[in-house]
């Protein structure tokens, strides 16, 4: 407090902005405890918007990290064929094996096989793995895909260790079959998942019932994801079977890689050679003839659109506070032009004024994240139990919590040095 002689000799007591000597926590507390509504206001705008944005960036990179998962193909190069014969179904492995036939002569197409499902389909057939007849299933949910000798060339995937299918073995399998294939190929994740201590090929797995009889492992490829694309805190849509079979259902999935430069004559051809190969068919529309760019871009749309979404409402959340925080910092301010029109007068500089509103919204803020930290992991706990997503790493509050304090500061410079500028004239004005 700092007395004032007035004009008609009264002293006048007027509450001072605390300057160079005396710029401490103690009187700025105690100045905001003279604003309490406006102060808890803003501090419970800053915890609701740091309790949503840290959550909004987890949700966020979650989906990110989904969306940059790689295949293992050659994409790019790629265009699936959904065919649906009608019919009797006794003749389907002859079918298939005219259809790729006349798909593999065609101009512009490198190579082609048939299959019940491929990555980021969505869905496909699951089976239980196991590495003795006696053993407990090691994964319930491990995907196997029914390929021949060409699927490897076809997707483009590397071959790590052992060998590929020879055609020879390329059996078939009815739509409630087991898919215990003599040999099989699995992706090296799987290998090594099987197997952590030692090599997995030459190994014997069990795949399907409990009566399925062993598969060895006579090769393994790179990497080769799996048709899921959820959310998982594991690598399990690294593990993939490959079965050298063919289904004899109605429906099958025609795999084609292009030659350079002949994906989209392809698009046009392959159909219409397959329709003349046989009308005992159904191609549906509007996806049934396809690229697996196309393929990508629908497996992930959702997520795109709940990244962007959360994006947006972070966004938002962060401009209404920082709108938030200027409006009430330019409030006090017109109210507390007397204190430093006369803090002016008595020789404080324009940097201790911004300082103190600096300061002052530190405080607030540093209020504020607190609370934020503790409706953030509340709201985390909510979701894991409701939405089974994964527990929020430490680093989101961080950087969440970085981003508020940058952002108020910013925020309350324009009004700080907006203060700066009253001149020392004011406190007589004012007195």
């Amino acid at each position: 407090m700092a007395r004032v002689a007035g004009a008609a000799g009264l002293a006048i007591e007027i509450q001072l902005i605390p300057g160079p000597t005396d710029m401490q926590i103690k009187p700025i507390l105690s100045a905001l405890r003279h604003h309490k509504s406006g102060t808890l206001l803003i501090a419970l705008q800053i915890a609701l918007t740091l309790a949503i944005v840290c959550n909004a960036l987890f949700i966020i990179q979650g989906r990110i990290q989904r969306l940059s998962r790689p295949t293992g193909i050659a994409e790019s190069e790629l265009m699936v064929v959904n065919n649906k014969w009608v019919g009797r179904l006794t003749d389907a492995p002859a079918r298939q094996a005219a259809d790729l036939a006349t798909v593999r002569a065609l101009p512009g197409v490198a190579d082609a096989y048939v299959t019940n499902a491929f990555p980021l389909i969505g869905s496909g057939w699951q089976s239980g793995i196991r590495r003795s007849p006696t053993e407990k299933n090691l994964d319930s949910g491990t995907a196997v895909y029914f390929v021949d000798d060409h699927a490897l060339s076809t997707l483009g995937v590397k071959l790590v260790a052992g060998r590929n299918f020879r055609s020879d073995e390329i059996g078939s399998l009815e739509e409630n079959g087991s898919p215990d294939a003599p040999t099989i190929i699995v992706t090296r994740a799987l290998a090594q998942s099987l197997y952590p201590d030692s090599e997995a090929l030459g190994k014997l797995i069990y795949i399907g019932t409990s009566d399925a009889r062993p598969s060895t492992i006579v090769g393994i490829v790179e990497h080769l994801q799996s048709p899921e694309t959820g959310a998982g805190e594991d690598d399990r849509w690294k593990n993939v079977i490959l079965v050298p079979m063919r289904l004899t259902s109605a429906g099958a999935f025609f795999v084609i890689r292009a030659k350079p430069a002949q994906l989209q004559t392809l698009l046009k051809t392959v159909p219409t050679a397959l329709k003349a190969n046989s009308t005992r068919r159904v191609i549906p529309e509007p996806h049934g003839v396809i690229t697996f760019a196309q393929i990508r871009d629908m497996a992930y749309r959702g997520d795109r659109g709940l990244a962007w979404m959360m994006g947006g409402i972070s966004a938002i959340l962060l401009v209404v506070t920082a709108a938030g925080i200027v409006g009430l910092t330019s409030f006090w301010v017109g109210q507390r032009r007397r204190q430093i029109g006369i803090r002016r007068a008595l020789g404080a500089t324009r940097r201790d004024i911004v300082m103190y509103f600096l300061t002052e919204n530190i405080l607030i803020s540093v209020g504020g994240i607190v609370g934020g930290v503790v409706l953030a992991l509340v709201l985390n706990r909510w979701m894991m139990m409701e939405f089974e997503t994964a527990r929020l790493a430490a680093i989101y509050i961080v950087i969440a919590a970085f981003i508020l304090l940058a952002l108020g500061q910013l925020a309350v410079l324009a009004p700080a040095l907006r203060a700066s500028r009253v001149p020392p004239v004011e406190a007589t004005r004012t007195v």
